[in-house]
């Protein structure tokens, strides 16, 4: 456990202490431990009277128990702004999180990151999208990001996870709990094998007004949002406005004009989100400000390597695996990038063909 996390959590403690007012305390004060110990006169300059006067007053030892209990339990962290390995696509928000409670490996939030959320409510072809295209952009090298939620945030995590570059949650309670609680088996996985990230203490439950805080994390930490299914009222506008404000690409997914869980991603395509149809899409949008080692969309796809393969004709995928001496699994994946792609397409029988 880190030697200041005490003065963290008495800081984050103090009721009325919200992240715009904690940015300009720490920008001020060299440390949370030299706020808790500077006077009423001092605070004023930075916070309102009755802020400094509820700092000056501080907290109840045992209201940091649960925190630093939590904190005592393996993979278990508290990434602060003042602390090198604070996400820098964070920095840069209005007011930005003064400390992340992470639970699983804080590495995976310096990774090139992108966000993929929609409805709660989705029909079983959002959810197969989802799911693929969070595959397919996780193979190529972005950690996909999501709320945890049940529909696509759900489809979009086990998506990521399935690909080289995981998934994060971002979610509106404390660490402690899972909420919804159906979703356990993937918060364990996702802290397994990816992260669980909150600016909310321990012992935090689910309320409303935590969720757009929530989504300002989402939205924050990735270079884009991509919305698959929303109604005109759906929470992932909420996200995609955000990113908007932050200056990240927005991204949707068209549907029929006939769905209702359609209207939401045709008002962000009116209002100059990129429509999207396939993995290229956003990879192609993205590519100038993607690192230079994130692999290429031909790479996703298989390449050259796949279409030369099924150049001679129709093939299954056992024939694929061992005409390109790959696994079954490693083949499935670069099959299903090729048909987002439009260069592949799966034809009765189990077998693939090359469309041009």
């Amino acid at each position: 456990m880190r030697a200041d996390a005490s003065d963290w959590l008495t800081l984050e403690a103090i009721p009325g202490l919200g992240p715009d007012a904690a940015q300009r305390l720490l920008q001020a004060f060299a440390s949370p431990a030299e706020i808790l110990a500077a006077r009423s006169a001092q605070l004023e300059r930075v916070v309102s009277a009755s802020l400094a006067r509820a700092i000056v007053q501080g907290v109840d030892a045992a209201t940091l128990q649960p925190g630093l209990a939590w904190l005592a339990q393996p993979d278990n962290h508290l990434l602060t702004w003042l602390d090198p390995e604070y996400p820098a696509a964070l920095r840069d928000l209005a007011a930005p999180p003064a400390w992340l409670y992470v639970k699983g490996d804080p590495a995976w939030l310096a990774r090139p990151m992108l966000a993929i959320v929609g409805s709660r409510h989705a029909s079983p072809q959002g959810l197969r999208d989802a799911e693929a295209f969070a595959r397919v952009l996780s193979e190529a090298g972005l950690t996909i990001v999501s709320g945890l939620a049940l529909g696509i945030d759900t489809a979009a995590h086990t998506g990521g996870l399935a690909g080289l570059a995981s998934s994060v949650a971002v979610v509106g309670t404390g660490l402690d709990r899972v909420y919804p609680a159906r979703n356990k088996a993937l918060a364990h996985r996702l802290a397994a094998e990816g992260a669980i990230v909150s600016e909310f203490p321990i012992g935090t439950p689910p309320k409303s007004g935590h969720f757009p805080r929530r989504n300002r994390i989402i939205s924050g930490l990735s270079l884009g949002v991509l919305v698959i299914e929303a109604a005109l009222e759906s929470g992932s506008l909420i996200t995609a406005r955000l990113a908007s404000e932050q200056g990240r690409e927005v991204f949707a997914l068209p549907g029929s004009i006939h769905s209702t869980l359609a209207k939401g991603c045709h008002r962000l395509i009116k209002q100059g989100a990129k429509l999207v149809e396939s993995a290229s899409d956003v990879l192609e949008e993205l590519g100038r400000v993607l690192p230079a080692s994130t692999p290429v969309v031909a790479q996703v796809g298989g390449g050259d390597i796949l279409l030369e393969t099924l150049a001679g004709g129709p093939l299954i995928l056992d024939q694929l695996a061992s005409r390109l001496g790959l696994t079954v699994e490693d083949v499935s994946v670069k099959l299903l990038a090729a048909e987002m792609d439009g260069t592949v397409a799966k034809l009765p029988g189990g077998l693939y063909q090359r469309l041009f």
